[in-house]
């Protein structure tokens, strides 16, 4: 073996146990589902999204159900950001928080959204749809997922529509069964969605409050008595006779049926149709346990067990050591309830707040990268990039300018061919050229990105740095909307619309 590969080796042998080693950390999820009756977005999502827990967010994901889809407004959508992403962006991006993905089918819209200093760690990251509405052509029914890698766990996030009305909830059940078994990534690691490690389904799943009558309902709920409703809500019966239902778990239902309410109201249904209230907004999750991991356990265990009971252990041969399987992710459910001051739909926005406790498999980016010495838009500039981890490189990956505080990847200033504009290479880092005149002339503080073409994501992002406003330009007074598309941002590639 040649110095490389030995070299090689006691480097993987090193992670593995850096990763043996590694506490686990636990980072917090807030998930919204809401059904938005195809109005336009409220003044402000703020308490929506709780931005002002004492512990901080690192992970959002936010599912739209019955997002305006009339043809002048989809197209508009498809060109444009849509009205409900820009207010979601508008009100994360300032608090350092980045889109990492959306995906729009019809009125079915999924947006992630990650604290910055994650993004390097958040890789693998695709987008599916799969359609049920009219035999599987119309779009207005369905789901669309994202899945990524985050520190290494597979997750995946699944927003639903499904069928509608009291009679349908068979037709639900085979629904989410046909989107579980069908929808795809393009990928061979984890191309089903229950391949991931954790799944989160949720949306307007439309299953309803079955039997009971609407007087005995209304008491129920005026006197906060939702557990007598239980029993008849058709998603928990459904989940005692669909075994794969069962691998899905959900908090309580301690808040107010979701739908259906008069419009600015916190009134259930006072129409001709006066449609009784339903928990049709849920948001569920599946750990997948690792098995393999539970085996290897146990026999470390028996191992140990022979050597702490000696002689006890052979007079009972028969008795096995094997521990429950477990899930390398714990995942605990901090808060599940209903916003009622929003009511600009006949549907109550349903959130739930989550810890995820696991170990990072990976914590080094896969570039880093840095600006070289002074910046300003009076002389050509130079960035410095180092590989610190093997990935599949492609002459389509580039480094992008950002100011601080970008909403999304395609939210940037300039950009740079990686290879195109390599200026000098070694062992250990490279250096690319950026041109003067794409550089912004009133400065401010920026960070660089390098986004790869393969891996679809942002692998390296550098500490944030000054660029300093340009002398020439401010003798020449010139005015802050002509300078360097500052104001005008270039957009490299769509969304994930369909």
């Amino acid at each position: 073996m040649d110095d490389g590969a030995v070299s090689a080796a006691l480097n993987s042998l090193t992670l593995e146990k850096s990763r043996s080693k590694a506490a686990a950390e636990t980072f917090r999820l807030h998930m919204v589902t809401w059904n938005v009756g195809t109005a336009a977005p409220p003044a402000t999502v703020s308490s929506l999204l709780e931005i002002d827990r004492e512990k901080p967010i690192d992970l959002y994901v936010i599912g739209l159900q019955e997002v305006n889809s009339k043809i002048l407004n989809f197209i508009n959508d498809m060109t444009f950001e849509d009205p409900w992403s820009n207010l979601l962006m508008d009100t994360l991006s300032p608090l350092g928080y980045v889109k990492l993905i959306s995906i729009r089918m019809q009125g079915l819209l999924l947006i992630v959204f990650a604290k910055q200093v994650h993004i390097p760690f958040i890789r693998d990251i695709q987008a599916s749809y799969l359609r049920t509405g009219i035999y599987g052509y119309w779009g207005n029914k369905g789901g669309v997922s994202v899945r990524m890698s985050f520190y290494g766990h597979m997750i995946c996030f699944l927003n639903c529509h499904l069928t509608a009305h009291m009679g349908n909830a068979n037709q639900r059940v085979d629904e989410i069964e046909h989107i579980l078994d069908t929808q795809e990534f393009n990928t061979s690691h984890c191309p089903k969605i229950l391949d991931h490690k954790v799944v989160f389904w949720f949306g307007d799943l439309n299953f309803r409050i079955a039997d009971h009558g609407m007087h005995f309902m209304r008491e129920a709920i005026n006197n906060k008595r939702f557990h007598l409703l239980w029993e008849k809500d058709q998603l928990i019966m459904a989940k005692k006779k669909e075994a794969f239902l069962r691998e899905f778990e959900e908090g309580p239902l301690k808040f107010k049926p979701t739908y259906k309410f008069d419009l600015h109201s916190e009134t259930y249904d006072t129409s001709g149709k006066k449609r009784k209230p339903a928990w049709t907004d849920r948001i569920l999750w599946r750990l997948k346990m690792d098995t393999q991991t539970a085996a290897g356990e146990a026999e470390t265990e028996k191992e140990e067990g022979a050597q702490g009971e000696g002689e006890e252990l052979e007079e009972d041969e028969e008795r096995t050591l094997v521990p429950e399987p477990e899930s390398s992710v714990k995942l605990r459910l901090e808060s599940y309830t209903t916003h009622m001051s929003y009511g600009i739909s006949d549907h109550k926005p349903v959130t739930g707040s989550f810890s995820l406790e696991m170990k990072k498999l990976y914590n080094i980016p896969l570039v880093r990268l840095k600006a070289e010495g002074e910046w300003s838009a009076d002389q050509d500039a130079l960035i410095t990039y180092s590989i610190l981890d093997t990935f599949v490189s492609s002459t389509w990956d580039w480094i992008g300018l950002y100011k601080s505080g970008f909403r999304s990847y395609t939210n940037y200033i300039t950009y740079v061919w990686v290879k195109d504009d390599e200026v000098s290479v070694n062992d250990e880092e490279v250096q690319v050229f950026l041109n003067m005149d794409e550089i912004p002339v009133l400065g401010g503080e920026f960070v660089l990105c390098y986004y790869s073409s393969n891996l679809q994501c942002i692998i390296g992002v550098s500490p944030p740095f000054q660029i300093q406003e340009s002398k020439a330009a401010i003798e020449e007074g010139m005015a802050s909307e002509n300078l360097n598309g500052l104001d005008n941002t270039t957009i490299l590639g769509p969304n994930q619309d369909f």
